[in-house]
């Protein structure tokens, strides 16, 4: 092998430093620059001494030559023999060449720097702050439900890693969230894969991370995948919550495991279903569920408090000024909604809590009065088998189906209506329903009359799954437009829940006055940013959606305060009490269609005047 030569050596240890990018080009040219205006100045002391005396010497000659190759028009003042105008010629055109060269060497590298940050590479140094690792518009829900949660916390930061342009990231969230109060949010482009691009959200030091389900065909995988990268990392500090949802159940047992202990994954599936079967069965309460869900409204929240133990669930019931007790949740992590009065809350016991912001909570100074003489007639609950008429059919209908079995009474009857082959053939065995069959498109109006909708108590209307979304939100519309328009003839009414898949149409279905609208990414979103404040709110919402235990119901307000009569929301708890029921508020008749609250009212003042009619209804948590 031929030996290497000084030229080549020389060459190549040259090329070496060049390929290390802009510092060394510049480098290089201030060297070139530097030694030319040296040589220049030298050159010009040896040449023309007389000039040089001049023009102060060799500092003075140094300093003029390098005014030169910065600025070539300097040149035009010059005065002096040949010799020293050619050594000014040769700095200002040596000039020219290299030190342009150098500037635009830097402008070249400060232009790679702006395109450097704009991409968001750099690392975060935040602490207590919420990680967002996928984009999605998830990612909109999730952010103005944490700028909500944070309006009275200084300091609030949430961090998106997503591998998209972190500008656009940044327009996206200001156009579709706008003001985000006191939380800042965070944009960093990267693969939440990659340990190197997760580092640069540092999650070591988040409250929480909450996994975004990215809009593909099969989204569990890619959060299984997060899951696990999550579950293998090395902590050096403690190890933040993880929350995340899987939208098929088959995938849950899966990842949980790859999210290991740290981590809460929840069903979206399975929470949609329950939401649609308890919001069916009692009108109004998708927007109590809304209501507790959304950090604009009342939400509920767990704390201890010293102060009570040792008292009773009842007496707890009167204990704050503004807020109200609705379970308990014990040391070994169980959580007790609704417990009998006489429960004596133990050391270790947190308190359940409906409030409408954290630092709201405090504990009264006396307990508010109770009105006796308008306390109402306790009247019996009786129950009997229901109709129920489901349009569409999905995914999610044979669980629909099977839940909705274990909340009605024997004898009641669900009649599917779907444009496709008759699916009720494939459904397991129900011991309280029974399910019939039409085929028929629920968009066509005299397919819906010849249903006589008028004789079923309830609707459901489900979103058509051989469809966009964007098309199936269309045609739930048009089939709400004709159940109203239907409902207004001659005929009982009956409720509608209706599932909407983008919550900007549910703004649109508003016009048709549906009881109910259960937008199930949006819930979903809402329950996930519950759960990355305070993890242990999951087993509190599954007991709520479970048909054993409390639920929540809206009775007639007669049973609780006397129509007319004038009290407060103390009088309506101390009656819900006396029948072993926790009050959480009311509903008003005349507001039922208007948006966005449908008459809902949670956590009322307790001591202000309070007047209901025979026909509002109060919410209480109470067993079937």
């Amino acid at each position: 092998m031929k030996r290497a030569t000084t030229r080549e050596r020389l060459r190549y240890w040259f090329d070496n430093t060049m390929s290390k990018g802009t510092p060394a080009l510049i480098g290089w040219l201030g060297l070139a620059s530097g030694a030319l205006v040296l040589a220049v100045a030298t050159a010009a002391v040896l040449l023309a001494p007389r000039d040089s005396d001049e023009n102060g010497h060799w500092p003075g000659v140094l300093w003029r030559s390098l005014l030169r190759t910065l600025d070539p028009g300097t040149m035009g003042d010059d005065e002096g023999s040949a010799p020293y105008l050619a050594m000014m010629l040769t700095v200002t055109v040596g000039g020219i060449f290299i030190v342009s060269a150098l500037i635009g060497v830097i402008t070249t590298g400060l232009e790679g720097k702006i395109a450097e940050l704009r991409k968001g590479r750099s690392r975060i140094i935040e602490r207590d702050h919420t990680v967002l690792l996928g984009w999605s518009d998830q990612v909109f829900t999730v952010i103005a439900e944490l700028s909500e949660a944070n309006r009275s916390r200084r300091g609030s930061c949430v961090a998106v890693l997503a591998d998209m342009d972190r500008v656009d990231m940044e327009d996206a969230i200001r156009a579709r969230v706008g003001d985000t109060g006191r939380t800042r949010v965070i944009c960093r482009h990267g693969n939440p894969l990659k340990v190197a691009d997760l580092d640069l959200v540092s999650p070591g030091t988040a409250r929480s991370i909450v996994v975004v389900s990215p809009p593909v065909d099969d989204p569990d995988v890619h959060v299984l995948k997060v899951l696990l990268s999550l579950g293998a990392r090395e902590w050096a500090e403690r190890r933040p919550h993880v929350v995340a949802a899987v939208h098929d159940s088959a995938n849950l047992a899966a990842a949980r495991l790859a999210g290991g202990p740290d981590a809460h994954v929840i069903d979206a599936d399975d929470m949609a279903i329950r939401l649609i079967v308890q919001s069916h069965r009692q009108s109004g309460l998708s927007a109590v569920f809304t209501e507790l869900l959304d950090f604009r409204g009342h939400e509920l929240y767990i704390r201890p408090e010293p102060a009570l133990t040792g008292t009773t669930y009842g007496e707890a019931l009167f204990a704050y000024r503004l807020g109200v007790p609705i379970g308990l949740r014990h040391a070994d992590g169980e959580v007790s909604l609704n417990p009998p009065t006489g429960t004596v809350i133990a050391p270790d016991d947190e308190l359940i809590l409906l409030a409408e912001d954290n630092t709201m909570i405090e504990l009264a100074t006396a307990p508010p009065p109770v009105v006796e003489d308008a306390l109402g007639t306790p009247t019996p609950v009786h129950t009997a088998p229901e109709r129920t008429l489901v349009l569409g059919w999905n995914h999610r209908a044979p669980k629909i189906l099977e839940l909705l079995d274990d909340f009605v009474e024997p004898g009641s009857a669900v009649h599917v209506a779907a444009d496709r082959p008759d699916p009720t053939p494939a459904l397991p065995g129900l011991a309280n329903l029974t399910v019939g069959f039409s085929r028929c498109d629920p968009t066509d109006r005299a397919s819906l009359e010849r249903l006589d909708a008028g004789s079923f108590q309830h609707v459901i209307v489900l979103a058509d799954a051989g469809h966009a979304p964007d098309h199936a939100d269309a045609r739930t519309l048009v089939t709400l437009l004709h159940l109203r328009d239907m409902e207004d003839g001659p005929g009982a009414p009956y409720s509608i829940v209706s599932e909407i898949n983008d919550d900007a149409n549910r703004e649109i279905a508003q016009v048709t006055e549906a009881d109910d609208f259960v937008v199930s990414d949006k819930l979903i979103n809402q329950v996930l940013t519950q759960l990355s404040e305070d993890r242990h709110l999951h087993e509190v919402y599954m007991d709520l959606l479970d048909p054993e235990g409390s639920e929540i119901y809206l009775r007639p307000a007669a049973g609780y305060l006397r129509p007319g009569a004038v009290a407060n929301f103390a009088t309506v708890i101390e009656a819900a009490r006396r029948r072993d029921e926790t009050a959480l508020g009311y509903r008003l008749r005349a507001q039922f269609h208007q948006p966005p609250g449908y008459g809902v009212v949670l956590n009322p003042d307790k001591t202000a005047p309070l007047t209901l009619a025979a026909d509002d209804t109060v919410i209480v948590l109470a067993e079937k």
